[in-house]
């Protein structure tokens, strides 16, 4: 019994850190989500004010205060940060972080929305759509995918997941932050307790710069940082079906020596600017609607063989030099 119980708290554990929560206990309770969508149920919110009672100082008295309250302070609502044309990457990015701090921590132990990190890109921007219409306030995974959102029209910026599995007193802490990068220097979007473990300004010349910030901070909190979780970059298109990539790269810090981790840190920085150097090609339509003829042969380029399609009797040669080029881009454009 003993070793099914010890099985099972591994399981649980890695389970709520493939899911990104940034603790593995909140206050010693274990820590809940909004399966039922907004708004909440009656169920999910009579154990929220459960939760809340156990783990506040003040118990059951400020839930009661709370909820019997006939008017409470009408709380502010955040605008979504807009910008001029002028405004800059790291001045966007810092007015987005604005944004995220203005919805606050949730300190209820309930987390609001529910993020599957198996969901479509596009799923995942509709619940982000749905924090800027509610307003309520979120935890570190919330933040991620907003950030992702409030960052989509910035072409400019790469952004990645970033994970910490961290250790103190004898219990594993987790935390999820995004990280961006833009014109050679790295830096971080996100929310939590720790002033020092969410915003980082675009400042970092290295991945590994960044990940050594977060490493500070953690021995400042008095936490031991154990594991660091990279993922690729992702897609800036919205409506995207593939899903993030949420760690490409699993790093042991306690098994690493720096010169190992920093090694580490450029590999994966390579493999994320393949990434972007291995976009799309350009479909045949966008080709062949930017140029009516066609390129010029080199004399060391291959005979272009004749199709079917185009093999006429000697007779046609004439019929299809008379027709427009317009006839002739339709006919392409259908081929």
């Amino acid at each position: 019994m003993l070793r099914a119980t010890v099985s099972s708290a591994e399981e649980r554990d890695e389970e709520q850190e493939d899911e990104g929560e940034e603790e593995m206990r909140d206050g010693g309770v274990p820590f809940y989500v909004n399966r039922g969508g907004l708004p909440v149920d009656e169920e999910t919110w009579e154990r929220m004010w459960r939760h809340v009672a156990r783990i506040h100082p003040n118990g059951e008295g400020l839930a009661k205060e709370i909820r019997s309250a006939a008017d409470l302070p009408k709380i502010p609502i955040p605008s979504v940060p807009s910008y001029q044309l002028t405004t800059t990457i790291p001045q966007r990015l810092e007015a987005i972080q604005k944004y995220i701090r203005e919805l606050q921590y949730n300190h209820t132990g309930t987390q609001f929305f529910e993020i599957k990190k198996s969901r479509p890109l596009t799923a995942l921007m509709d619940i982000a759509k749905e924090m800027t219409r509610e307003a309520l306030p979120i935890k570190c995974l919330e933040a991620v995918i907003l950030g992702i959102y409030l960052t989509n029209n910035m072409p400019g910026v790469e952004r990645f997941p970033l994970s910490f599995k961290s250790q103190y007193s004898g219990n594993h802490f987790y935390h999820i932050v995004l990280g961006v990068y833009s014109g050679g220097r790295f830096g971080a979007l996100g929310m939590s307790r720790r002033e020092d473990l969410m915003f980082k300004p675009m400042e970092f010349r290295t991945l590994t710069d960044l990940v050594q910030e977060f490493e500070g901070a953690y021995r400042g909190n008095w936490h031991t940082l154990r594991k660091v979780k990279i993922g690729q970059y992702v897609s800036h298109d919205p409506h995207s079906v593939e899903q993030i990539e949420w760690k490409h790269s699993i790093i042991d810090i306690d098994k690493m020596s720096k010169e190992e981790l920093r090694k580490e840190l450029e590999r994966h920085t390579r493999d994320m600017r393949l990434k972007i150097g291995k976009q799309a090609p350009p479909s045949p339509t966008k080709d062949r609607r930017n140029s009516m003829g066609s390129p010029s042969r080199g004399p060391n380029s291959p005979v272009r063989r004749i199709s079917r399609v185009e093999k006429r009797p000697s007779g046609e040669k004439k019929v299809l030099e008379q027709k427009s080029s317009t006839d002739i881009n339709g006919y392409q454009i259908r081929v």
